[in-house]
């Protein structure tokens, strides 16, 4: 494990910006730490900028400008002392030519880990994700989930200090998600520090001790999921839709109609309004409708969650706020 004093950052950011052609910039001034023990979440639409984001934090590319730290170092001058010290498991393929046994020792042959470990590691990790039933199988005949659990698998065979987990859980079911997620969480405990980026908000939602929404290459919110979500404490959330067709004219009336008593959030024919008392917000919906001679195909209210403020946040970027006043 790293030694850096207690309390030191095992990554800090400070005002990165990136491009990769000299005019936009992928990366736009973000900053953020994080520390030892951590899951820190990344959460953005495509193109977003975390992948970039990631790049820079494993040493793929160098940011055009700003100050990076990883583990202490600095990745302009000291890239190979970092990647000997993180893992990284990306939207690429294992080592397709060898069993998944095989890939398991491969993997640990190439880290340096002695002969005798890399058969117990292998063994504990074929039983930890599910696949001593396909350790003898080439890996080009695995399932896209078995592959992705491979992956993850292969990189406890060697000892780190920093996770990377780009979408670590794509083509898993519900049983092995959750399973891998666990682990995950069991490793942490043991001082792993890990990055992890999801487009799943309940995954980010039940591993992520801290989330960063990241949107046109900008932190747009940044902080512990509990704190995320109490920027929502006692407010109510009413969900509803309304024909395509309707959505154009429905929308900006009920906005108007709603003035400072609701956040409002559109998009195409759906909306979703912050209140704090969703009765009189239902009532006004419903008499908007029938004023306007507008059909609402779906109506509900509900506690807001981490996809709230995932929406919200990325709706202040597109539209400098959202519609109404909190």
């Amino acid at each position: 494990m790293s030694s850096l004093p207690t309390g030191t950052p095992l990554i800090e950011a400070q005002d990165l910006r990136h491009s990769y052609d000299g005019k936009v910039f992928a990366l736009d001034g973000i900053s953020f730490s994080i520390g030892r023990g951590e899951v820190f979440g990344l959460l953005g639409r495509n193109g977003a900028g975390k992948s970039t984001l990631i790049k820079a934090m494993t040493t793929l590319i160098q940011p055009t400008s700003g100050r990076l730290r990883i583990l202490g170092l600095d990745p302009r001058r000291d890239g190979r002392r970092i990647r000997e010290r993180i893992g990284v498991v990306q939207q690429s393929e294992s080592f397709d030519f060898t069993t998944v046994e095989g890939n398991l020792d491969l993997y640990g042959y190439l880290w340096g880990v002695p002969k005798a470990e890399r058969a117990r590691r292998a063994e504990e990790l074929l039983r930890r994700y599910g696949l001593e039933g396909f350790r003898r199988r080439r890996s080009f005949d695995l399932s896209g989930g078995q592959k992705r659990r491979v992956q993850v698998a292969r990189e406890f065979m060697h000892d780190m200090d920093i996770l990377f987990l780009d979408e670590p859980t794509v083509g898993l079911d519900i049983v092995m998600r959750r399973t891998l997620l666990d682990s995950i969480r069991t490793e942490v405990d043991r001082g792993l520090t890990v990055v992890f980026t999801t487009h799943n908000l309940e995954e980010a939602d039940y591993l992520c001790d801290r989330i960063a929404v990241v949107d046109a290459g900008r932190v747009l919110a940044l902080d512990t999921v509990a704190n995320l979500k109490r920027l929502y404490s006692g407010k109510r959330t009413v969900d509803l839709s309304v024909a395509p067709e309707d959505g154009p004219r429905f929308f900006p009336a009920l906005v108007e109609a709603m003035g400072s008593t609701a956040t409002i959030t559109t998009r195409n024919n759906t909306a979703v309004l912050l209140v704090d008392d969703p009765k009189p917000a239902l009532a006004g919906v419903v008499e908007l409708s029938q004023r306007l001679g507008v059909q609402i195909e779906w109506l509900t209210v509900r506690q807001n969650t981490l996809e709230d403020v995932f929406l919200r946040s990325i709706d202040r970027s597109d539209t400098g706020g959202p519609h109404g006043r909190p």
